[in-house]
């Protein structure tokens, strides 16, 4: 997908920074994750998955905040990973007017569930806390359209896996995307079930 084809903002942004084509492995996967195919995104770090992510998103929200629950969801390893996202998207959000909160264990639960009541977008979450989070009837996915994993190689790790399995068991009708440089054996499993016909789309 050239990027002629974002929204305004996007393009306004993109021209800003200077980029006038997407990257190979952008080129790739963009016009997929558009078209709603959910992907299994392998490549190496550099390739562009961390913008793509972050394009996407603002494109498949049309750049627009809209009621109070979340519509897309990005699990991350850690608090410095999601600040890092964060700071990612605020770079692309100007001339929108969507909504990034990030849910991380450093802060009160009491405090990001009042602050996620109030309205957001695009939840950026470490697996533990959103479920928590969740369990505690403090944030609603009934909305979601985009469940994403960042960086998915943190999953392997500290039960991980199993934390993030348990979100779609929630949900409804979702667009899946996992971005990692390898694909793992254990993702298979996700194939089985909610990542059903999900494609894999590696670097060439």
């Amino acid at each position: 997908m050239p990027f002629k084809k974002l929204i305004q903002p996007l393009k306004d942004t993109l021209e800003h920074k200077g980029f006038e084509e997407p990257l190979a492995f952008q080129k790739q996967i963009l016009s997929k994750i558009k078209g709603g195919a959910s992907l299994f995104c392998i490549a190496p770090k550099g390739s562009g998955k961390t913008t793509s992510i972050v394009l996407s998103v603002i494109q498949k929200l049309k750049g627009e905040a809209f009621e109070d629950a979340p519509r897309a969801l990005i699990f991350v390893k850690d608090k410095q990973a999601a600040l890092d996202l964060e700071l990612e998207f605020n770079v692309f959000l100007r001339g929108t007017d969507l909504r990034v909160y990030c849910a991380y264990d450093e802060k009160s639960i009491d405090a990001q569930r009042d602050e996620i009541y109030v309205g957001v977008d695009i939840v950026i979450a470490t697996p533990k806390r959103l479920n928590k989070i969740f369990f505690l009837n403090g944030i609603n996915l009934n909305k979601l359209q985009m469940f994403i994993v960042e960086d998915a190689e943190f999953l392997f790790r500290n039960n991980n896996l199993g934390e993030v399995t348990r979100t779609p068991e929630s949900i409804g009708k979702c667009q899946y995307l996992v971005f990692s440089t390898t694909f793992d054996s254990r993702f298979e499993r996700w194939r089985e079930s909610f990542m059903y016909n999900a494609q894999v789309v590696k670097s060439k």
